[in-house]
C-alpha cells in the first residue's frame, strides 16, 4: 500500500526524474522562464524553490549544496549573484505558473513557469496599482487639510468679533455718563430755585405779620 505517498513520479525512474528536474531548474535559473507541462512545473516548483532560499546565504557550504543538485557552475553563479539579491526580501513563492492551454497531439495541459521578480509586465502593473492607491490617500489628506485649516480661522474670528463689542460697551458707558450728569444738573437747579423763591416769599410775609402785631399793640 502507498498510503500518504502523494508523489508524482512523472512516469520516470528516480534517476531519470532527478536528472530531468536538475536540467529544468538550471534552464529556469539561466533563462528566468520556461515552457513545460503543468505536472512537471509543479514538481519543478517543489525542487527549485528550496535552492533559491538557500542562495540567500552566500557561503561556501550553501554553494556546494546547490551545486550538488544543479551540477552546473554557471547556474550556481547566476543564482547567487543575480537572483539572490532580488529575492532577498521575498519570504518564499519565488516562481509563478501561468497556464496557456492544452498541447496538440496528447492534449497535455501546458504552462509557463517563471521567476516572479523577472516578469516586468506584472511588476509595472503592481507599481501602477500602488501609485493609484497612494493618489487616493493623498486626495483624502487634501480633503482633510481644509477642515484642519478652518479651525484656526474660526478661532481667529472670535477675538476679532469680541474687540468691537468691548469698544461698543465702552462707548455706551461713556454716553451714559453724560446722560447721568445731565439728569443730575436739572434736578439740583430745580430743587434749589424754588427753595430760594419760597424763602424770599416767606420773608415779606413775616415782615407783614410783625407790622400787624405792632399795629395791634399800639
Amino acid at each position: 500500500m502507498r498510503h500518504r505517498k502523494k508523489f508524482n513520479h512523472l512516469g520516470r525512474t528516480a534517476s531519470h526524474r532527478s536528472a530531468m528536474l536538475s536540467n529544468m531548474a538550471t534552464s529556469l535559473i539561466v533563462h528566468k522562464r520556461i515552457k513545460t507541462t503543468v505536472a512537471k512545473a509543479k514538481a519543478l516548483k517543489i525542487y527549485v524553490e528550496p535552492l533559491i532560499t538557500r542562495s540567500k546565504e552566500d557561503t561556501t557550504h550553501s554553494r556546494r549544496m546547490v551545486f550538488r543538485k544543479l551540477q552546473n557552475k554557471e547556474a550556481v553563479t547566476e543564482l547567487f549573484r543575480e537572483i539572490s539579491p532580488k529575492v532577498m526580501d521575498r519570504p518564499g513563492g519565488y516562481t509563478r505558473i501561468l497556464k496557456i492551454g492544452n498541447r496538440l497531439g496528447d492534449n497535455a495541459e501546458m504552462c509557463i513557469i517563471e521567476l516572479v521578480d523577472y516578469n516586468e509586465n506584472m511588476l509595472k502593473e503592481k507599481a501602477a496599482k500602488k501609485t493609484k492607491s497612494k493618489r487616493s490617500r493623498r486626495g483624502g489628506a487634501k480633503k482633510a487639510a481644509p477642515k484642519a485649516e478652518t479651525a484656526p480661522k474660526a478661532e481667529e474670528s472670535k477675538p476679532v468679533e469680541e474687540a468691537p463689542k468691548a469698544e461698543v460697551k465702552e462707548e455706551v458707558k461713556a454716553e451714559e455718563a453724560p446722560k447721568a450728569e445731565a439728569k443730575e444738573e436739572p434736578k439740583a437747579e430745580v430743587k434749589e430755585e424754588p427753595k430760594a423763591e419760597a424763602k424770599e416769599e416767606a420773608a415779606p410775609k413775616a415782615e407783614e405779620a410783625k407790622e400787624e402785631e405792632k399795629k395791634e399793640d399800639k
